[in-house]
Parts: C-alpha cells; sequence; structure tokens
C-alpha cells in the first residue's frame, strides 16, 4: 500500500515532466485541463493508498477520510465535465492538434483513473486480479469504493468484493 501511495506521487512530478518538459506539449487551456485532471486524481489515489497503509497497519475498521472521499468523487465528477467541456470546445474551435489532442487523450486517463478509484478496479496487475476477472467475467469493485461503502452501511458490511 505504501508503494502505491509512493508511486502516485512520483508519477505526478513524471508526467508532468515529461509531457510538458521532454515532449514539449503545448500549455493550452484544453491541455492544461485535461493535465490537472490527471494530476489532480492521482494525488487523490496517492493519499487514499497512504491513508489504506495507516489503516492496515493500525488495524482501524476502515481508513480515515471516506466522507471525504465521497464528497472528492462528487467534486471530480464536476471537474470532469468542465474538462470535457474545455477540451470540447478547443476540438469544435478548430485548435490545432498539438494545441488539443493531448488534452483530450489526459481527460480520458482522468476519467479512467477516476473510475478505477472510485467505482472498478480497472488495472488488474496481480495474478488474484486476473484470475478473478477471469472466472467471472467482471471488474472487481475497487478499494476506494468498497472502504466508501463500508464506512457508508457500517462496521456490520463484512467483505464486500464480488
Amino acid at each position: 500500500m505504501k508503494t502505491l501511495a509512493v508511486l502516485e506521487f512520483v508519477n505526478i512530478p513524471l508526467i508532468a515532466g515529461v509531457l510538458a518538459g521532454l515532449l514539449g506539449m503545448p500549455l493550452t487551456v484544453a491541455n492544461s485541463a485535461g493535465l490537472v485532471l490527471v494530476l489532480l486524481v492521482l494525488a487523490e489515489g496517492g493519499v487514499y493508498w497512504w491513508l489504506k497503509f495507516t489503516q492496515l497497519s493500525s488495524r482501524a475498521p476502515v481508513p480515515a477520510g471516506m466522507a471525504m472521499y465521497r464528497m472528492i468523487s462528487r467534486i471530480n465528477v464536476g471537474l470532469l465535465v468542465a474538462g470535457a467541456v474545455v477540451v470540447g470546445a478547443g476540438l469544435v474551435m478548430g485548435a490545432s492538434g498539438a494545441q488539443v489532442w493531448p488534452g483530450a487523450a489526459l481527460w480520458v486517463f482522468a476519467l479512467l483513473e477516476h473510475v478505477n478509484y472510485f467505482h472498478l478496479q480497472l488495472m488488474h496487475d496481480t495474478r488474484a486480479d486476473l484470475g478473478h476477472l477471469v472466472r467471472t467475467g467482471r471488474l472487481r469493485r475497487s478499494h476506494l469504493a468498497l472502504d466508501m461503502a463500508r464506512v457508508s452501511r457500517g462496521p456490520q458490511v463484512g467483505n464486500l468484493r464480488g
């Protein structure tokens, strides 16, 4: 869990540096909107994994801050809609490829990261994850979604993995 937190935080300057620095992505409004959304969701993920590590270390029933994450999830939806409008406006106004397409790709990445954290586990990087997907043909609920559900339903909720 600690490694996941650290990796998410390392990805923030790495992605920004590679895109803006090494690849020279123009910092247009559309590209900046997509980049900020991705970096924001990665930061939210890094904090969640740190909270999860702390929870497991202390044997607490759920990580701290789950009510806040419920609010963050709703705010993210609004930000993703706003980002889609900004990127869409760039596309409609006929901006050149490098002026808007990186922002569109980053917006899609931010959307997928939001789903991966707040709804369904899209990353399947362990044998157990892949085995579950093959056996059931379904994606698991994300760890964060399970923790938020545990808080809203109380301590009687057991393992919600399915």
